[in-house]
């Protein structure tokens, strides 16, 4: 018989779903509904940190910006969850086709979410998306694949 935790571990995936589809239909509405108000980000881009939903909307406004057509992939999703948080990493890759047509594969992102649980809701407090680093020429290394 299934546990409230895998109950949880099922609402937390369909959150992950979420961003997918939010991402896919630029739905920066149905991505709001998706992060808690004050969500800490550590993206890709600068700065080293943006904090609240609407800096995070923000970071998404700019992938719709330069895209036409979007699509997010999330592989290997690890979930672990608690009573009213929980935390997990996977994944990601953003691609798609850019405003003057040309597709583009994008790159495989390492990504760390973490949630919290309100009002019966699991939101995302925080994320952080990452390439690893190459100590010798101190430049992201975007080309591996999971």
């Amino acid at each position: 018989m299934p546990g409230r935790h895998d109950t949880d571990e099922t609402s937390i995936r369909q959150q992950i779903d979420g961003i997918i589809e939010g991402l896919r239909n630029k739905d920066l509405e149905g991505l709001r509904r998706l992060y808690t108000s004050d969500v800490v980000s550590f993206d890709v881009e600068p700065p080293l940190q943006h904090v609240g939903i609407d800096a995070k909307l923000k970071n998404w406004a700019n992938v719709f910006a330069f895209f036409d057509r979007v699509s997010y992939e999330v592989r290997d999703l690890t979930l672990t969850v608690g009573d009213d948080v929980a935390f997990g990493h996977a994944f990601g890759r953003l691609s798609g086709t850019l405003k003057d047509g040309t597709a583009t594969n994008g790159m495989w992102v390492r990504a760390t979410f973490c949630f919290q649980k309100i009002d019966e809701t699991w939101l995302i407090a925080h994320d952080q998306v990452s390439v690893p680093l190459d100590i010798r020429t101190g430049q992201g290394v975007v080309d591996l694949q999971p």
